[in-house]
């Protein structure tokens, strides 16, 4: 009865998906305010929190593989529809997270973004990879709480950096009320896990544009040692912060704005 009406389907793009993970001790609480900046800003945005780490309960020293620990960031992508791509970052200890991640689910990230993070094309494979990647603290002296899920004649388990130190080595130039958040929030880290991060050469993972975000006054990562990986693996394009090394507090509208940049690099919008 009356005219035939043709209805043509629109197709709404989807707003691009940021997937933040954290650092060893921290937490998804730790980007609150990057998720605040970019939902505002029309991004979708999941925080992942990986086991024993921010309401995850699982104890860390019961953690000795780096595939069990990662195993929220792997189901996650797993459960993502085949059809969707999303911006993938990583903060510090996060960097491996990202690059098992990258190998695992190529077609799944249309990027990947290192923040002050460990970024090894083969994770913790060789001493030279765990030199240049993983933190060196001792010129603080003794600052680490040590878990002994093994035994006390084994190596340690868990690693927590001591609340007196937190602020002078994580946080110098962060707001002191996040620091304080964090020293409420952080847990130990599983640090026998990480070490357990080895992957196996697979050329897929180069298919994954990658950004690294260097944080130039870094007390944890230091600038050296991400010039280093930089050098080693090379990236599609790197950025530098002013920051310590937890820019999401100290310096968030510029790393947010970093994001945003990449973002557009891609040819995408929010």
């Amino acid at each position: 009865m009356g005219d035939e009406v043709s209805l043509t389907e629109t197709v709404v793009p989807l707003k691009p998906h940021f997937v933040l993970v954290h650092g060893i001790s921290g937490g998804g609480w730790c980007w609150y305010k990057i998720r605040c900046l970019m939902e505002n800003s029309g991004y979708r945005v999941s925080c992942i929190d990986l086991k024993s780490a921010g309401i995850d309960q699982t104890d860390p020293d019961s953690l000795l593989s780096f595939d069990d620990y990662n195993k929220p960031l792997m189901d996650f992508m797993s459960s993502l529809p085949d059809n969707e791509q999303v911006i993938i970052v990583g903060h510090s200890a996060g960097g491996l997270s990202v690059t098992q991640a990258t190998r695992k689910f190529a077609k799944k990230i249309r990027l990947a973004v290192y923040v002050a993070a460990t970024m090894l094309e083969s994770g913790c494979l060789t001493d030279e990879d765990v030199r240049i990647g993983a933190p060196d603290l001792s010129e603080f002296g003794a600052v680490y709480e040590f878990g002994f899920g093994l035994g006390p004649d084994q190596p340690p388990t868990s690693a927590l950096v001591k609340k007196e130190f937190q602020r002078k080595i994580i946080y110098h130039l962060s707001p002191l009320e996040d620091s304080t958040l964090a020293g409420m929030l952080l847990r130990p880290g599983p640090i026998q896990a990480l070490l357990t991060a080895r992957f196996a050469e697979d050329h897929v993972v180069d298919t994954v544009p990658r950004i690294y975000i260097k944080t130039a006054q870094d007390r944890v990562v230091k600038p050296e040692q991400q010039e280093a990986m930089i050098k080693r693996w090379p990236p599609s394009d790197v950025y530098v912060l002013d920051s310590d090394h937890s820019p999401f507090f100290s310096t968030p509208f510029l790393l947010f704005g970093f994001l945003a940049k990449a973002v557009a690099s891609l040819g995408l919008k929010s």
